[in-house]
């Protein structure tokens, strides 16, 4: 397989490193070679937080991402943090309480309700755990056994469940929606006809 280079992006508090950390180790355990590496702003809550990722199925050459495949937006903090790492293909999935404020810049956009779904499970906490979700249903990435079982090796043990029922929501929710609603052109957000699946 050709690197694959993937950004889960949000805000500190969001578990945003949990879920990279989580993807990493399912990777891994999948047979890949996996290259992480995650940053955040020293305020605990409300800072950019973010989990690159490079997956090969050989050894990694360059460990940080340069040109993404994927990336996951789930705070307006990290909204145009990545804009220079995207390209015309990137699927860019963005919570969708950001819609509107949204600034168009490169990629194939999907606003999914993220967080509210996860404010519906009863749990705004499993937002990082929705979204990846949503991710395994959009990228050819990993499979949900991977990453159950990757929660079931990572995660605190009182989180297990609710993760893994985070996980199934997020990956219905993105299951359920249209192809890309959007594509980013010359600054503006283009919006695309329904396609039926």
């Amino acid at each position: 397989m050709a690197e694959m280079e993937i950004r889960l992006s949000g805000s500190g508090g969001q578990g945003i490193l949990l879920a990279g950390r989580i993807l990493g180790e399912a990777l891994t355990m999948n047979g890949l070679k996996v290259a992480q590496s995650q940053s955040y702003e020293p305020t605990s809550r409300g800072g950019l937080s973010r989990s690159d990722l490079v997956v090969s199925d050989h050894a990694v050459d360059y460990p940080l991402v340069s040109v993404l495949d994927y990336l996951v937006v789930l705070d307006k903090i990290a909204a145009g943090a990545s804009d220079a790492l995207l390209k015309s293909a990137t699927l860019v999935i963005v919570d969708r309480a950001l819609e509107a404020s949204w600034r168009a810049t490169r990629g194939q956009l999907l606003f999914l309700p993220i967080a509210e779904s996860a404010r519906r499970l009863g749990n705004i906490r499993s937002t990082n755990m929705v979204a990846l979700g949503a991710l395994l249903a959009l990228g050819d990435i990993c499979d949900q056994a991977g990453v159950f079982a990757a929660i079931a090796r990572v995660a605190p043990s009182k989180l297990v469940e609710s993760a893994m029922e985070a996980v199934k929501e997020g990956y219905a929710i993105a299951r359920s929606a249209p192809p890309p609603m959007a594509v980013a052109r010359n600054g503006e957000i283009e919006r695309l006809p329904l396609v039926p699946v």
